[in-house]
């Protein structure tokens, strides 16, 4: 059976990180998001995929080539313009004969979960079938109302939690037959111009053409939405992968856990690491570091002397200077955060954490939040950020500013310092 695999948009929602690379190509737990989702795939023995890809295209395209290296083939498919999930998958059509598997390409799953979908489809041998995931927020997806337990009667777009049927939302993976091709040539534009799957499924069913739904297991599936949702999201990774202990470790490092470390990377005495956590190539840190659980840090990284970094994304080329605190963060590449920067994550008053999300302002949920910054943000020392903070790329943020609002791209900031000046008596 081969794949699809739908990885043209641009991912608005976690800016200011896809201001420079594709939502699919962020890593969590040391890889992109898309390299978790082919290797779940190929674990099912799932070899050919067929991805569509728009934003960024070339970059997908370089960090994966065709697929050698993960003993994958793989042809792109451009998507001419992001007009939703429907006309993403049409473009697909020239490219699979028979039915096949179709994956949002900015989720987490395990190979089980994926096993389920396809398993369910061979049994029963519908037009299509769907898997549905039970959530605390039905307003937020597509959900799925059933006539049995696995037999979809509708789908709804996003209800009131109020009119919501049932808690179960559309998982983002199915195994459609060919027909599904001639059904979106049916369906028509949404209001947003766009053309979706869904509409499509709901057209097989007004035919009264079969359509099951596959359970998913709560924890073998995971949605990428918010930037606070890389956090969870590498926490997920974490815990699924195999720590392996490769690079140079110093005498009186402390590795608790499942801690993972590059062959080429350096820890230096006095560090303290707990895992789960994932240490990249070449990167150096300490001496006299704290890593705490659920940290990924990427290639190239620098930590210096005295650090703690906890439940965090450091990304590839980043520099933090000794004596700082990074919790709850992320960071984007080739970022410089001085000496003594703080990134506070959490409020006096002990509230949850809000951030804007496409110019909103979102309640997080969470009390531990950092900051988001995009690539190549420069602090100087002493520098602190407030919790929910964003920062823009290629930003410059001057010694002692304390950072309490968002900071567009290509912005600097710097205290104005008023000196008074006064002769000593002698």
């Amino acid at each position: 059976m081969k794949a699809v695999i739908l990885a043209a948009g641009e991912g608005v929602r976690l800016q200011p990180i896809t201001s420079t690379r594709p939502k699919h190509l962020i890593k969590v737990g040391g890889k992109p998001i898309l390299e978790h989702c082919w290797r779940a795939l190929k674990n099912c023995g799932i070899n050919e995929i067929v991805v569509i890809v728009h934003y960024m295209a070339k970059s997908i395209r370089d960090y994966f080539g065709r697929g050698e290296n993960l003993g994958l083939k793989i042809t792109y498919v451009e998507q001419e313009a992001v007009l939703g999930t429907g006309n993403a998958l049409s473009v697909a059509e020239p490219y699979v004969e028979d039915d096949f598997l179709l994956v949002y390409g900015d989720l987490l799953f395990t190979e089980d979960a994926v096993k389920r979908v396809i398993s369910l489809h061979e049994t029963k041998k519908p037009a299509a079938t769907i898997a549905v995931i039970p959530v605390e927020n039905p307003e937020n997806y597509g959900i799925v109302e059933l006539q049995n337990e696995k037999t979809v009667k509708h789908i709804i777009e996003k209800p009131s939690r109020e009119e919501a049927p049932t808690n179960l939302a559309n998982a983002g993976i199915y195994v459609f037959s060919t027909e599904i091709f001639k059904k979106i040539k049916e369906t028509s534009a949404s209001a947003r111009g766009e053309w979706e799957i869904t509409d499509a499924i709901s057209l097989l069913l007004d035919e009264g053409r079969p359509v099951s739904a596959a359970r998913l297991l709560r924890e073998d599936w995971f949605d990428i939405g918010r930037p606070w949702d890389l956090l969870e999201a590498n926490r997920w990774a974490l815990m699924r992968i195999e720590p392996k202990v490769l690079g140079r470790i110093e005498n009186g490092v402390h590795l608790i856990g499942p801690v993972s470390v590059a062959e080429t990377a350096r820890i230096r005495s006095g560090t303290y690491i707990e895992g789960p956590a994932s240490i990249g190539e070449e990167s150096d840190i300490g001496p006299n570091c704290y890593i705490r659980p659920y940290t990924s840090i990427g290639r190239k990284v620098r930590i210096g002397n005295a650090c703690e970094i906890k439940n965090s994304v450091v990304m590839d080329n980043s520099h933090i200077g000794h004596l700082s605190y990074v919790g709850d963060s992320i960071i984007g590449e080739s970022c410089n955060l001085g000496a003594g920067t703080v990134t506070a994550n959490y409020r006096l008053d002990a509230g949850t954490v809000k951030m804007s999300v496409k110019d909103t302002v979102v309640d997080s949920g969470r009390r531990k939040l950092g900051v988001v910054l995009g690539d190549c943000v420069k602090a100087g020392i002493n520098v602190l950020f407030m919790p929910g903070v964003k920062v823009g790329c290629n930003s410059w943020i001057g010694p002692n500013v304390v950072v309490y609002r968002d900071l567009a791209a290509d912005t600097m900031v710097v205290l104005k310092q008023e000196l008074k000046k006064k002769k000593l008596s002698s």
